[in-house]
């Protein structure tokens, strides 16, 4: 053997034994995401250990603890009051059946994820990005006090421009202004984009990392959440980014169809609590503490019943994703689903296959076209394998689908900025809004059904006549679902 096959052969052992060593020393990892990994580093030798230092590796503990250790600002008497309401089985929900599952699921949310139960909100459903940003842009208008706001993607064209401009306004005004946003979804803004609104008195801050993403060892953990909130009175969250392509001026997408929320109430302040945990985390010279003016506690805007939930890879409970197989779990007539991207984790999908045998109808909704091509063939790869158990699934023809609801019998409804995926349950940190009111919930049904008019049923057939090469690479991509 010549010295050159042998450093090769040598080279690709060792790389092997450290993918192991590696890999394996991540304690808590989930294990199909260690078998993922170990498949990209040791078909990869060498720059598979890139990729896994920048988007492999676990969230620190030092940033865990400091995710942790900010106190549920504003409200931890309020939760521990509504936990003995609980018990002692008084809490105010509605009657019959629909208050069975709406108990449970408060209870469920409130020990999993301390997320309080707030009541009489005003919330509207918006589905159109011009309308969102409208909306928005006219609500950050009227500021008084503060504007707190943290969205995924940023980008500086027409849109971000506008809402950089109008909060640039309020900061010169006196109005509290905080930007908080994810070096990765934000990394085609330059450097200086907020230096003119830290200027007018205003502050911006990168999540939890350098704003420089490419030095950032903690890519792969991004801040997906989107929140708006104004004066602790009117709160934003949803899947919207801020970008033209969410006005559905990009022609390669198409139309955007997404799901936002506008909340008058109290649960904008378990929104305002997110956000300052959020902030504190990330802004560690800049630190706000509680005030008042943060936390206006309303009378009665409206009849909505919500709570605000949250999720990441700080913690191990994966409260979103818990409340998703608790919603399908309590189904008796029908589960809607809409997404971007469906890749669920086997609990989940056997909750769904489960929910479909006991004549449940379910109904998946997907984009017809990808906007991450690796991802969406793995997203075909399993809504392929929810039509063989009985689901019906449904591609939207329409533009891009980014959409991102769960509704269960026309009563209970989720919307927020948690896909129907892996990332979004374990990597991805995610804020959903769970709401318990039959109107809202009919009115997420009829938003469905109408989509359902600007999209096709995949069937069996469609399936039957992919080709080979089509199959592989479906099947290649989900290999690496547990890590996409």
């Amino acid at each position: 053997m010549s010295i050159v096959s042998s450093l090769f052969w040598g080279f690709i052992f060792l790389n092997s034994a450290l993918a192991v060593f590696t890999v394996f020393k991540e304690k808590e990892r989930d294990i199909a995401a260690i078998w993922a990994w170990l498949l990209v580093i040791i078909l990869l030798p060498g720059f598979g250990f890139i990729i896994y230092l920048f988007l492999g590796r676990k969230i620190s503990r030092e940033s865990i603890f400091d995710l942790q250790s900010q106190e549920k600002i504003g409200m931890p008497q309020l939760v521990e009051s509504q936990k003995k309401l609980i018990e002692s089985e008084n809490l105010d929900v509605p009657e019959s059946a629909y208050q069975d599952k709406t108990f449970e699921m408060v209870r469920l949310f409130l020990e999993s994820n301390e997320a309080v139960l707030t009541k009489g909100n005003k919330v509207e459903i918006i589905s159109d990005g011009t309308e969102k940003f409208e909306r928005l842009i006219e609500d950050i208008n009227k500021a008084q006090h503060h504007v707190h706001v943290t969205y995924y993607i940023f980008r500086g064209d027409e849109i971000g421009l506008r809402l950089l401009n109008a909060l640039e306004e309020k900061a010169k005004q006196g109005v509290e202004v905080k930007v908080l946003y994810d070096p990765v979804g934000a990394r085609v803004l330059g450097k200086h984009f907020f230096d003119r609104l830290r200027s007018c008195g205003g502050d911006a801050e990168p999540f939890i990392g350098s704003r420089f993403f490419l030095i950032n060892l903690r890519l792969n953990y991004r801040n997906h959440r989107k929140i708006v909130v104004i004066d602790g009175e009117v709160g934003y969250t949803g899947g919207f980014n801020v970008g033209d392509d969410y006005l559905g001026l990009y022609e390669d997408m198409g139309y955007w169809r997404d799901t936002h929320l506008r909340i008058e109430g109290n649960g904008v302040l378990s929104l305002q609590t997110r956000f300052l945990m959020d902030w504190n985390a990330s802004a560690k010279d800049r630190t706000v503490d509680y005030k008042e003016a943060y936390f206006p506690f309303s009378s009665l805007k409206g009849s909505t019943d919500m709570q605000i939930v949250s999720s990441g890879p700080d913690d191990e409970v994966h409260a979103i994703k818990k409340g998703f197989i608790k919603m399908i779990s309590m189904a008796k007539e029908s589960v809607y689903i809409q997404t971007p991207y469906f890749i669920p984790d086997e609990a989940l999908m056997e909750t769904i296959k489960v929910a479909i045998l006991s004549g449940i109808d379910v109904k998946v909704m997907i984009p017809n076209k990808p906007d991450h091509p690796f991802i969406y063939r793995a997203t075909l790869s399993y809504a392929e394998e929810l039509i063989s158990s009985g689901a019906e699934v449904y591609i939207y023809d329409n533009g891009f689908l980014h959409s991102k609801t769960i509704v269960i019998d026309g009563e209970i409804v989720s919307i927020g900025t948690a896909n129907f995926d892996i990332r979004s349950f374990r990597l991805n940190f995610e804020v959903n809004a769970f709401i318990y009111d039959r109107y809202l919930a009919k009115k997420q049904v009829e938003l469905f059904r109408k989509d359902i008019v600007d999209s096709y049923l995949l069937t069996k057939e469609m399936i039957a006549d992919y080709s080979k090469w089509e199959i592989f690479k479906q099947q290649f991509s989900r290999l690496f679902s547990p890590i996409l």
